[in-house]
């Protein structure tokens, strides 16, 4: 029993000293969000061309593993890090948007959602999609704010 305790414990204090290359090596591709570690604030950095302190990094940006490699990628108030929506079908609030406002030229992302790859405008009431600002990658992710960590 007490030998089953320590293997058991022994290998969670093991899996959580796995850095992110071994997590990314093991897994291959995952799409789960995962923290980064103070250890790798230096490096998110220089990639993103910042200077976070590692409190912000750590709490601002997360990485996940594709085709063995790790993938970062930084929030900002309006830069989402989880899957993108590509619906090119007006959500309800850029529907309710283009009704209080017909002719807007531009509706914000309060109303989009942050995660949305177009920019929506209202004609006659009417959301339609004025132009796309984001592309995905082959899991669904904003291809622009993902960066490959080597």
């Amino acid at each position: 029993m007490v030998l089953g305790v320590w293997v058991a414990v022994g290998g969670i204090a093991t899996a959580r000293a796995e850095t992110a290359a071994a997590t990314c090596r093991r897994l291959g591709t995952s799409d789960t969000l995962r923290p980064i570690t103070e250890a790798m604030v230096p490096a998110v950095n220089a990639l993103f061309g910042t200077a976070l302190p590692p409190r912000m990094a750590i709490d601002t940006t997360v990485f996940r593993c594709a085709d063995r490699q790790v993938l970062v990628c930084t929030t900002g108030a309006n830069l989402p890090c989880g899957k993108a929506n590509a619906s090119r079908t007006a959500g309800p609030g850029t529907v309710q948007w283009c009704r209080d406002n017909p002719d807007a030229d531009f509706v914000p992302a309060v109303a989009t959602g942050h995660d949305s790859l177009y920019e929506w405008r209202c004609r006659g009431g009417v959301a339609q999609v004025a132009r796309q600002t984001a592309h995905v990658d082959r899991r669904g992710f904003v291809a622009e704010y993902w960066r490959t960590l080597k």
